[in-house]
């Protein structure tokens, strides 16, 4: 029941961050004219766009069915579809995207997936993702100096920070396992001094998992193959996640600039706003864009483009994945009320 009422609450958060927005960068516009011209887009660009976040959501699914794979673990090509989109669904309703990896553990473990395992798997994607969002910001703030303000470069410099802060937290996770016990005391210590209960069980049981996680993370170092593959996957997800936002350009007939730039410009955007701790970093990213973008877009398409952008690479990717996720949940618990009455019937 608690899950239940804190993934409900995180939605409603999400919903109000989401009408607050928009409200306030449409409250001066004029919505009729805004979709009057997103009712002249060319829709073969936004089917391109939306064919970016199928090869998106496919570079996910792949790294975790290789990962694991790697760790000796069996699983189809759906299931890694399937782990892909219920991650992005909680990492999008939560706090600092605090929810995908919990959730995915916890899907995989009800597949029978070890949890040291599963939790590998997914700090080693985890990890690729920092490292291609660094290295790409990087790379294209530097193309693309001219158009950064002060206020950019204030907010992508705390960007990069938070998540470089972040890869170094899962450099230490996966390879330094003294610090990583020295951090387990750390928290131990704490739980102690706020009195809860059953703490020393809790230690042996997360040491207990941290052993088993360690043998498989020495197993990852001696095959440093996997991990190559998987930031090369990853740079082509990211690249192609970019670019939805060349193909929404193109979609009201812009062709001044070219792939690259429009993809550096999103990148230098995305590396700003994805420390961000609000769930799907959502207003940041919808105000960054039409900063970011107004060089590139006239001034009477850029909410347009904004809506059309988020919608594609974000809210569309929600829905979806919110549907996987509410079916997953209704299977499981029709299976878990199945075996209870087993039980209740043997016994």
């Amino acid at each position: 029941m608690k899950k239940k009422s804190k993934i409900i609450k995180n939605a409603i958060i999400f919903i109000l961050l989401i009408i607050l927005t928009f409200y306030i960068i449409l409250k001066d516009q004029n919505i009729g004219e805004m979709f009057q011209i997103l009712g002249t887009v060319k829709l073969q660009y936004i089917l391109i766009a939306v064919l970016c976040m199928c090869i998106y959501v496919l570079g996910e699914s792949i790294n975790i069915g290789r990962t694991l794979k790697a760790l000796n673990e069996k699983t189809t090509f759906f299931q890694n579809i399937k782990y892909a989109l219920i991650g992005f669904f909680f990492s999008g309703i939560t706090p600092a995207a605090s929810g995908g990896q919990p959730m995915q553990i916890y899907y995989m473990y009800k597949d029978k997936i070890s949890v040291a395992n599963s939790t590998l798997s997914l700090l080693i994607n985890l990890s690729s993702m920092q490292v291609v969002t660094i290295s790409l910001a990087l790379i294209s703030v530097v193309v693309n100096h001219s158009i950064m303000n002060t206020a950019l470069i204030c907010f992508f410099v705390i960007g990069i920070l938070l998540n470089a802060s972040a890869l170094t937290l899962l450099i230490i996770a996966i390879f330094h396992k003294k610090l990583l016990q020295k951090l387990i005391n750390f928290v131990v210590k704490i739980m102690k001094k706020i009195k809860i209960k059953n703490v020393d069980k809790k230690q042996e049981k997360i040491e207990n998992e941290l052993n088993k996680y360690q043998a498989s993370s020495d197993y990852i170092k001696e095959h440093k193959l996997v991990m190559l593959k998987t930031i090369f996957t990853t740079y082509i997800q990211f690249l192609a996640y970019y670019s939805v936002s060349y193909w929404v350009y193109r979609s009201f007939g812009l062709n001044e600039y070219n792939i690259l730039k429009i993809i550096s410009i999103q990148s230098v955007l995305y590396g700003t706003v994805s420390g961000i701790p609000s769930p799907g970093a959502v207003g940041v990213t919808e105000g960054g864009f039409i900063e970011i973008f107004k060089t590139v877009f006239p001034k009477n398409s850029i909410n347009g483009a904004m809506i059309l952008n988020r919608g594609i690479n974000f809210y569309l990717l929600i829905v979806i994945s919110a549907v996987i996720t509410m079916t997953n949940a209704i299977k499981f618990q029709k299976m878990e009320e199945k075996n209870t009455e087993n039980n209740e019937e043997i016994s």
